[in-house]
């Protein structure tokens, strides 16, 4: 089974969404794991909008990369550009992975109503789940240690 880890800044939205998908949709095939290159709390609309979907991720947390440092991971996966970036380097054979989405709590701070934000989050919610779908073939083979773009 794969150990993926989904890794965001604040793993509060984006890598939590994608954990809980891979959890729903992939168990038999991954070992999904998400953190932050900081923690940010557990985004309540993010919260709201999988529960819409059917999946419950109320009792996760946000949590730092550093509390996973024991995992040895097949892949890392950035889902935002700022984890992209600040990456830390993962001992063994981890492939990191590239594979970005909107911020929806940076989309929603222009919304007009609660509706058009959740909105939001409910797109880059369904942009994940269409990504966790395609796993684990979507994933690249790369050497251990390079950066593979997907």
């Amino acid at each position: 089974m794969l150990k993926v880890l989904f890794l965001c800044t604040g793993n509060s939205c984006r890598s939590q969404m994608a954990e809980g998908w891979a959890r729903h949709l992939k168990a038999e095939l991954v070992e999904p794991y998400s953190a932050g290159v900081e923690t940010h709390g557990l985004n309540p609309k993010a919260v709201q909008v999988m529960a819409e979907a059917g999946v419950d991720i109320s009792g996760h947390h946000s949590k730092h990369v550093r509390e996973l440092s024991d995992v040895a991971f097949d892949y890392v996966i950035t889902v935002c550009g700022n984890a992209q970036e600040s990456c830390p380097l993962f001992s063994g054979r981890a492939q990191v992975v590239h594979v970005g989405f909107d911020d929806p709590p940076r989309l929603a701070k222009a919304a007009r109503t609660e509706e058009e934000a959740l909105n939001h989050y409910r797109r880059v919610r369904d942009e994940i789940r269409k990504f966790v779908e395609s796993l684990p073939e979507a994933l690249p083979s790369c050497l251990p240690h390079r950066l593979c773009s997907g």
